[in-house]
């Protein structure tokens, strides 16, 4: 199996939200269920049948983070030496050559990107035009409306 990179933080926020599922949301589900149960016929039992149904979206997240993180590879892109090359994790400040506007993305794995954030996939079309080039290198990168060309002005290893 082919392992997904992740950043540091990524690795960190995916943690603690296991924990917080294993150690708080799972023994409130727990209880809940067993107050529930006490009211009697489970059947007609709405509280009993929305913690159940908890319970099981609980359960699958914790599957899904505990399974995203044994085929991650964490990546901490603060001991990669620096080359001025884009590589993944780097934060990257692009100008736009059609709008001369500057834009700064920091290159992440899937599950942290978040445009917003100004975090964008490495599978993302951009991450894939500007990964591997330099500082000063010029990319096209295909969008809906056609192209779109970059020049890289930094790479940061933040």
């Amino acid at each position: 199996m082919r392992k997904v990179p992740m950043t540091v933080e990524g690795e960190a926020t995916l943690r603690a939200e296991l924990n917080q599922l294993k150690t708080v949301d799972r023994p409130r589900i727990i209880n809940d269920i067993a107050e529930a149960r006490e009211h009697g016929d489970l059947k007609e039992n709405a509280e009993y049948h929305a913690a159940r149904e908890e319970q099981g979206f609980a359960e699958g997240r914790i599957k899904e983070i505990e399974g995203k993180l044994a085929d991650s590879q964490v990546i901490d892109v603060k001991k990669l030496p620096k080359t001025g090359k884009v590589v993944f994790g780097t934060t990257v400040t692009l100008y736009n050559v059609n709008t001369e506007e500057n834009v700064t993305y920091k290159i992440v794995g899937d599950d942290e990107a978040d445009v917003k954030q100004q975090k964008i996939s490495y599978a993302s079309p951009i991450a894939k035009a500007i990964i591997g080039k330099e500082e000063g290198d010029e990319v096209v990168v295909k969008i809906p409306s056609g192209e779109a060309i970059y020049e890289i002005e930094s790479v940061e290893h933040l």
